[in-house]
């Protein structure tokens, strides 16, 4: 069965910075799109960042391009999310989403499978 676990979120202090994970189990991770989304409190899911299968092509919010960085290692079943300058609008749930085709998607409803979350906080 198809299984996305995200883990890294934290506390952290403005500029700081955060690598999330996301390991992949029961397919074949190397066949999947990837992204990453995240939720604040009384706002709606937003796409962050995703990154097709073979990692050739990706692509970020406005909001954060310059500052984060998607990455996979098809190998080790895991896609990684490097949070840098981190400010305390990136305060959110992230998840990530797996997409059952080659290319990435461009909103919430193009991932058929999601991770549970991991809390990200930024404060002082």
């Amino acid at each position: 069965q198809l299984q996305l676990v995200e883990s890294g979120g934290g506390l952290v202090q403005p500029g700081g910075s955060l690598r999330l994970s996301c390991a992949a189990s029961g397919f074949t991770l190397e066949n999947y799109a990837i992204g990453w989304f995240r939720q604040a409190p009384g706002k709606e899911r937003e796409g962050v960042s995703c990154i097709s299968a073979s990692g050739g092509s990706t692509n970020y919010a406005d909001s954060v391009k310059g500052r984060f960085t998607i990455s996979r290692d098809n190998a080790r079943h895991t896609v990684y999310l490097q949070m840098n300058n981190l400010k305390p609008e990136d305060t959110a749930i992230y998840y990530c989403a797996a997409r059952g085709v080659w290319y990435c998607g461009r909103g919430v409803a193009d991932f058929g499978s999601w991770g549970q979350g991991t809390q990200v906080t930024i404060s002082s």
